[in-house]
């Protein structure tokens, strides 16, 4: 397996729960790669592994070509920044980012001009000289990463780093910790359960379900072409009805739906005539109108429902629909030219979607 950060047929367990199950993935030279999945999915116990801070029951690990299952973590060419910062409380920014150089016994003006240029990076030079207790969480969240980072490791591995944040300040810190990538060049292994940050700062995501990674892509492809049902459910909304497969060809086949019109959806490789699969349609690829469309293209699903009920969320408006035996969630982005204004709870509407924009999945 190729990449620059190889973990190969990872195993886990403590006690009698088995945490990680064969887990291998490859990860290259200067991506952020994200390990996103559920609490208790297993992904903290993969970084920790990574970082040396705990030992696979069987697998191996490989840095650029070496293999590091047996190194210690004090060896390993890898730095991690925590949940909770593990920062030291009585030194001042300065003193914490320069620890690790001063430990590596590295000259005073080298150290100097490098926490220097990190204070830079890390937007914290008029905070040098303040004790870590006296920060805000996203000034300390600055400070970690700028200490793991003067090391110069190979990896930089991040536990939750900013689960600690509000919402707000989560987003600034996602941007910020982009253009710190950009700027050292580093690996970065970040693992979150929230899926927001997963999607927004990953070049690939490996999404983790009960010790197994079920995909690993980059954002894009998870989100719009999921390999498994626990994807598709777990990035994002989404609508999953159960259908029989009663025609496949050209890339697209059609479905019969208990209690709804034969639906068109994108076909996968190896989905046969009788197979019992599922139909991924996203809320945002659902048009939803008040009178039936006159004229539709070969490609196009329409079916009828009635609103159950409306929210209003500044941006968009979620509907769920009574559709057949199904209830479905359609999302409009408000200001979007449509005749859906006046939508609401008790209508029946009209669900337009495109055949490209439904998927079907084998699980």
């Amino acid at each position: 397996m190729d990449g620059f950060l190889v973990l190969e047929s990872i195993s886990k367990s403590f006690g009698n729960r088995k945490v990680l199950d064969n887990v291998s993935v490859s990860i290259r030279f200067g991506e952020i790669f994200s390990i996103l999945g559920p609490s208790g999915c297993g992904k903290t116990t993969l970084l920790r592994i990574c970082a040396g801070l705990e030992e696979p029951d069987s697998g191996r690990i490989y840095l650029n070509g070496q293999d590091i299952t047996d190194l210690p973590a004090n060896k390993r060419p890898v730095n991690t920044v925590f949940q909770n910062y593990a920062l030291f409380p009585h030194m001042t920014v300065r003193q914490n980012i320069a620890y690790g150089l001063k430990i590596a016994g590295r000259d005073k003006n080298e150290i100097d001009e490098e926490v220097n240029r990190f204070l830079k990076l890390t937007q914290m030079e008029n905070f040098s000289g303040s004790k870590v207790t006296k920060l805000s969480g996203g000034q300390k969240q600055r400070t970690a990463i700028a200490r793991a980072l003067i090391n110069k490791p190979n990896v930089l591995l991040l536990d939750e780093p900013l689960a600690a944040l509000d919402l707000k300040l989560r987003q600034n810190m996602l941007s910020e910790l982009q253009k710190i990538h950009n700027e050292v060049g580093s690996t970065f292994l970040y693992v979150t359960h929230d899926q927001g940050e997963a999607m927004s700062v990953s070049d690939r995501i490996a999404v983790m379900n009960s010790g197994k990674i079920e995909q690993c892509a980059a954002p894009v492809d998870v989100y719009e072409r999921p390999s498994t049902s626990f994807v598709a459910s777990f990035i994002g909304d989404t609508n999953l009805v159960e259908g029989m497969v009663v025609s496949n060809s050209n890339n697209f086949c059609q479905l019969v739906i208990t209690a709804l019109p034969a639906m068109r959806a994108m076909s996968l490789d190896g989905v046969s005539i009788g197979d019992r699969v599922r139909l991924l349609i996203r809320p945002e690829n659902i048009l939803i109108l008040k009178d039936k469309p006159e004229s539709l293209d070969s490609i196009d699903n329409i079916i009828s429902g009635t609103v159950k009920e409306t929210t209003y969320m500044g941006q968009q408006t979620k509907y769920l629909i009574n559709a057949g035996d199904h209830l479905l969630s359609v999302v409009r982005h408000n200001g979007a030219v449509s005749d859906d204004s006046n939508i609401r709870a008790g209508d029946t509407v009209w669900l337009q979607c495109r055949a490209d924009k439904s998927y079907v999945l084998a699980d």
